[in-house]
């Protein structure tokens, strides 16, 4: 019956999409593991050509964005930017 039980767990495992925290804004999120910056805007439906992104307090390059990891505990800043006259 054990063998039953540990089969089913890793079953309800792999079902669920994994999640980390981490802070965005100030504010912390639950966001699915595994994102890179380029799918954490995507996946916050963010316009990625109308914002900067700082991670633990250094400034992401916007080419760095597809391969810079969103880690558990990251602290992120996303600052819009806004035209005017």
């Amino acid at each position: 019956m054990t063998g039953e039980t540990e089969c089913q767990t890793r079953h309800m495992e792999s079902a669920e999409t994994k999640t980390i925290e981490v802070v965005v804004n100030g504010e912390p999120r639950r966001v699915p593991e595994g994102l890179f910056l380029d799918r954490l805007l995507a996946w916050l439906e963010i316009d990625p050509s109308r914002v900067a992104v700082e991670r633990n307090l250094t400034i992401a390059r916007k080419t760095d964005w597809p391969v810079t990891p969103v880690e558990p505990g990251d602290r992120l800043e996303i600052v819009w930017f806004v035209g005017g006259g």
